[in-house]
């Protein structure tokens, strides 16, 4: 899994960036700041299931905090877009070619609209964001519409030739848009395209471009410096005009403040969480206590969190439909080392028992018996599909 982060410069996307991973990433103030795209890993959050078994759970990978188990991802920190990019302009085919291997997009705005088209600083609220969110999906969709045409005439005319079964013979042609036949034969219906495919025009594919780009690339948009006077204000219109579409409120500098505090040992704070705590606060000078306090009452206290985890969260859970899952070696919720719940698996929802355990290890599900469901104590076959949070022991013949 692969989470694409996107946005046009100096929106703060180097910044979420950072506070979704603690990368030491350039972050300045000037168009393409992020060169080579950046790959870093960030972390979902998931009730532990330690709490429940009454034990101490010992994580290989992420980390555990009061019983919040922190899972993780792989992002992709792509370089600003500007206006065009479909076409070649900035650097922008490179970065649409790059996002091709994401299975979800973060695509970051200034919703304060203190930075313009071109990515530059303007007075605040001197920009309408939903240009941005317009922008991005227009440039993306031409993007498709421009990987579709590629070949598409001598296709049109096999196809009108042979009469092949038509959305298996579409999907085929569009494999590299991660297109099956299930998709395009939904994408047919909704658009209820003409059964003569030397009726589709132009037009036509650009429809068939904008809900397959819908379809394979699902989008959360993270309304950044949601903390800034009158952003909040630009943040309800956008609700309003983009009803369709999944809108966090977000403040990256906030969590990168509240990590970086938590990481000196001056706060204590769990990503995500509604409040921190302050423990060293003799370490604090002036500045850094009324950051603290700001954050605390201006973001913490109006939206419930920084946002940059609900984003992540979203992403994952909600766009892409993943489960998390824990699978144990025996009923002591441990692995042959000993370790317990070592491990927090993702997987797509309606995983087989089978499939996790070829997750785990190839070995494992070539020598799948049964599974056991330690919450419920109850056997379950190969088939069995799983559930989030389950914790599952595998049992194998060797």
């Amino acid at each position: 899994m692969l989470i694409g982060v996107i946005g046009k410069s100096n929106v703060g996307k180097s910044t979420f960036f950072k506070s979704c991973t603690l990368a030491n990433v350039e972050i300045a103030n000037f168009p393409f700041t992020t060169v080579k795209p950046n790959h870093g890993v960030g972390f979902v959050k998931v009730d532990c299931a330690d709490k429940e078994f009454n034990v101490k759970c010992n994580p290989r990978f992420g980390y555990c905090i009061e019983s919040k188990r922190f899972v993780p991802v792989e992002l992709l920190d792509v370089a600003g877009l500007v206006p065009g990019a479909s076409e070649g302009k900035g650097m922008g085919n490179q970065f649409l070619d790059d996002l091709n291997q994401a299975d979800a997009l973060i695509h970051i705005i200034d919703v304060a609209g203190s930075t313009n088209e071109k990515g530059e600083s303007v007075p605040i609220l001197g920009y309408d964001p939903a240009n941005d969110i317009k922008f991005l999906e227009h440039e993306l969709d031409m993007w498709y519409l421009r990987l579709i045409e590629k070949g598409w005439d001598r296709f049109a005319r096999t196809v009108n030739q042979e009469k092949p079964e038509l959305n298996k013979a579409v999907a085929k042609q569009l494999s590299s848009l991660r297109v099956n036949e299930k998709l395009m034969e939904k994408v047919m219906q909704k658009l209820s395209l003409d059964a003569d495919i030397m009726k589709w025009d132009r037009n036509v594919l650009l429809k068939i471009a904008t809900e397959l780009r819908k379809a394979t690339k699902p989008m959360v948009i993270a309304c950044n410096k949601i903390d800034v006077k009158g952003a909040y204000d630009n943040f309800e219109k956008l609700k309003k005009e983009f009803q369709g579409h999944l809108l966090v409120a977000c403040s990256a500098e906030a969590e990168v403040a509240l990590r970086e505090a938590a990481k000196h040992e001056l706060v204590k704070y769990v990503p995500g969480d509604n409040d921190f705590e302050i423990v060293n606060g003799e370490k604090l000078n002036e500045k850094q206590k009324n950051a603290l306090e700001f954050i605390k009452t201006e973001v913490l206290g109006k939206f419930g969190s920084t946002g940059v985890q609900k984003v992540l969260d979203i992403a994952v859970f909600e766009l892409l439909k993943y489960i998390a899952t824990y699978p144990v070696a025996t009923n002591k919720l441990t692995d042959k080392d000993g370790r317990i719940l070592p491990d927090c698996l993702l997987v797509p929802k309606d995983t087989t028992a089978l499939e996790f355990a070829f997750k785990v290890h190839t070995d494992i599900g070539n020598n799948f018996i049964k599974a056991i469901d330690q919450k419920t104590k109850l056997i379950v076959g190969k088939e069995h599909k799983l559930s989030h949070r389950d914790v599952i022991e595998i049992v194998t013949s060797k």
